[in-house]
């Protein structure tokens, strides 16, 4: 991070790193099996057969608290949703608007939605029902409030056995109020900060929501939404806590939106060149021989989406379930890394119930608040490459690296003419497009349709032609051929490249030589 920094020194204000939106699920680890809830019904004198009515009974409570609940507190009534697709949040911000409502509950919705319980089928080997998994759709209750310390958040219950509860929150929110609270002055727009009086201490108040118990500062909330849990559930059950997805950002706040809009092109130019698919799983941490290339057996599949967002422009990369991206947002530079699946990431921790003094082992990492710090990691990868933006490698160590014909493997390669004959392939391979998919022989084809590098030619002399290209190409290292595929990725040298030829064609004669003085 530090270099993208220095690099921009001039333009950038301050810097902060932090929670962006955090989402928690919490499950009752002993009801999450069949075999265990029908020991659960047992217990409770519940025939298997007469599970589900009894199931419906507790539902019926727990719908019951909650409109009661929402009656009392924001004098409204849970609110039902005939589709899953409705944006509750849009609806609770509204209703916020219009209320004014500025802490408690705003308010309760409710709609049907995906879900895993439980049902009783005959066995034929017992003689008698057993409780299935399985998924179905079920209600749902959707809490929203403007909590004191965490500000804008919700919960989701589902009212179905086995109650699992979901709670998200929003670290930049968060920040707001604690920011409000000291007395720190800011400026901010939705979840960004345009301007923050003190950013040192901004920081220190998003490391200290790393501290917090969280476990604790769930269960708070049970009461509130799930007051009927000892009534359905007995006084010994209790939920576990998982962090199910996490979104860490990394903002470079600008003096002015201007000079961020004048660099950002450059910039999302430069992260599409750099951002080949192995330097992207080297980003997100995905396993790589020392070579730099993915291992023959990995299933890793790879996605690059460059799309508008806010009136700004956004990269992402994808890599699983797991993403990172950049964009920008009035004068905000946001690099933020969103982890579904914490499972492909492995770290250096004890096994539970380990003694401390025995050694670490590398392990995958598990779902919780302590493990996250691999994020930062992954948006400093990031960075690290963003910050290469501007080389000051001077033209002609660039050019002399290839003018120059080279040996290689026992063959002789002639140098290569960039302002010349190889001037139209080298502008071909430069595209951004094919630094998401790697490059063919045929897309180069299609690519140079209509040049004079293929005037008067069959399409295979073309083919042929196009091949030779590559191959020297690939013996100056311009290009790498991607492993077990006809496939080619443009490498760090050859961004370089095919970077300082289009400055080359596109600056003036004047500029140019102010540039050299």
């Amino acid at each position: 991070m530090m270099k993208l920094v220095q690099r921009f020194s001039e333009l950038v204000k301050g810097t902060i790193n932090g929670f962006d939106r955090i989402v928690f699920k919490g499950c009752i680890l002993p009801l999450m099996s069949a075999t265990e809830t029908m020991k659960f019904c047992r217990f409770k004198g519940i025939l298997n057969k007469d599970y589900k009515s009894w199931m419906m009974e507790q539902t019926t409570k727990i719908v019951d608290a909650a409109e009661q609940y929402a009656q009392n507190k924001s004098g409204q009534s849970i609110t039902h949703l005939s589709t899953w697709k409705t944006r509750k949040e849009s609806l609770a911000h509204e209703r916020q608007q219009a209320t004014g409502i500025t802490s408690g509950l705003i308010g309760v919705w409710s709609c049907l939605e995906a879900g895993s319980s439980y049902r009783a089928r005959y066995s034929a080997k017992t003689g008698y029902p057993l409780l299935q998994n399985y998924q179905t759709q079920c209600k749902h209750l959707y809490f929203y409030f403007d909590d004191p310390q965490l500000v804008f958040m919700n919960i989701r219950l589902q009212t179905w056995f086995p109650y699992h509860i979901q709670v998200c929150l929003n670290g930049r929110e968060w920040l707001r109020r604690d920011l409000e609270r000291e007395g720190v002055g800011f400026l901010a727009r939705g979840n960004k900060f345009l301007h923050i009086a003190d950013y040192d201490r901004a920081q220190q108040l998003l490391d200290k929501q790393r501290a917090v118990r969280f476990p604790e500062l769930l269960n708070n909330f049970l009461p509130v939404v799930f007051p009927v849990m000892s009534g359905v559930l007995g006084n010994y059950l209790s939920y576990y806590w998982t962090l199910w997805q996490s979104e860490w950002a990394t903002d470079l706040v600008f003096s002015s939106p201007d000079k961020l809009s004048g660099i950002m092109d450059s910039l999302l130019r430069h992260a599409l060149v750099t951002g080949t698919s192995t330097r992207v799983l080297c980003y997100l941490d995905r396993p790589l021989t020392k070579d730099g290339n993915p291992y023959s057996c990995s299933r890793d599949e790879v996605v690059t989406r460059l799309t508008g967002f806010n009136n700004g422009i956004r990269l992402r990369h994808w890599v699983g379930r797991n993403s990172v991206k950049v964009y920008n947002e009035q004068n905000v530079l946001r690099v933020e890394t969103t982890i579904n699946d914490p499972g492909k990431f492995k770290d250096f921790r004890h096994k539970q119930g380990q003694a401390e003094d025995e050694p670490k082992q590398r392990l995958i990492m598990r779902k919780g608040v302590a493990d996250i710090a691999v994020s930062q990691d992954i948006n400093n990868r990031l960075m690290g490459d963003l910050a290469t933006l501007h080389d000051s490698t001077p033209a002609r160590d660039c050019l002399d690296e290839i003018v120059h014909h080279i040996a290689k493997n026992g063959r002789r390669f002639r140098g290569i003419d960039p302002t010349g004959k190889d001037r139209e392939i080298l502008l071909a391979i430069s595209d951004p497009a094919f630094r998401i998919s790697a490059l063919t022989n045929k897309m180069v084809r299609e690519k140079l349709s209509g040049s004079p590098v293929l005037a008067r030619r069959t399409d295979k002399q073309c083919a042929a032609k196009i091949s030779r290209y590559l191959r020297l190409l690939r013996a100056h290292g311009i290009l790498r051929k991607e492993p077990s595929q006809n496939r080619y990725q443009l490498t760090l040298k050859g961004a370089r490249l095919t970077n300082l030829l289009q400055g080359i064609l596109a600056v003036s004669t004047e500029n140019l030589m102010k540039m050299a003085a």
